[in-house]
């Protein structure tokens, strides 16, 4: 489930809101029932801000992803073994 925050919430509880939404990760704050912001901890956004391979106008999603590292432990084998598994039934 998304964590979410109501821009009338916020209103009414101030920073008490954010910070205890943040406990549970990224806040998205909606106002008149649309997404309308983000809220990032300071550890998440100094990551995004660091991630290498910043996307680059034109930039397809395949090569976005090709220009990042695997940050996964797991073999190519492995993931193909566990998919096959689980859509063997």
């Amino acid at each position: 489930m998304e964590n979410t925050l109501t821009a009338a919430e916020l209103k009414r509880r101030g920073m008490a809101a954010i910070e205890s939404g943040l406990r549970k990760g990224p806040v998205h704050i909606y106002k008149r029932n649309r997404r309308a912001a983000v809220v990032l901890s300071e550890a998440d956004y100094q990551q995004l801000i660091a991630a290498k391979g910043k996307a680059v106008p034109g930039m397809t999603a395949l090569e976005w992803l090709q220009a990042h590292p695997s940050g996964g432990k797991r073999s190519k084998h492995d993931i193909d073994q566990q998919l096959h598994d689980e859509r063997s039934w």
